[in-house]
């Protein structure tokens, strides 16, 4: 009587977790640009890439639209998620505040 306890517990604890994986989101940790429009910030994501020909390593900066739940302003630096898309340019989710700007 214990045993099929315990196996209608195993069944509905399963039952209760889905099984479907879902893919890897990318993650990137950036800057805060822009904070100017409403649950929307800009972040800006450096990152440094060698030059094919002078073999020198150059600065590459990229910039997102992310939506912001958490109140990001200007100058923190942010780590965005990537998400189903929420705007015609908004693709990207705030997902912590990794350090506040310095006031």
């Amino acid at each position: 009587m214990a045993e099929n306890q315990e196996n209608i517990t195993a069944a509905a604890n399963e039952a209760a977790t889905p099984k479907t994986s879902r893919a890897h989101r990318s993650q990137k940790v950036g800057t805060v640009a822009s904070d100017k429009m409403t649950k929307t910030v800009i972040v800006r994501v450096d990152r440094s890439v060698k030059h094919t020909k002078y073999r020198r390593y150059v600065r590459r900066t990229s910039k997102f639209m992310a939506h912001d739940e958490l109140g990001a302003t200007v100058g923190d630096k942010v780590r965005i998620v990537e998400t189903r898309p929420l705007s015609a340019r908004k693709r990207w989710r705030v997902v912590e505040i990794v350090q506040k700007a310095a006031k």
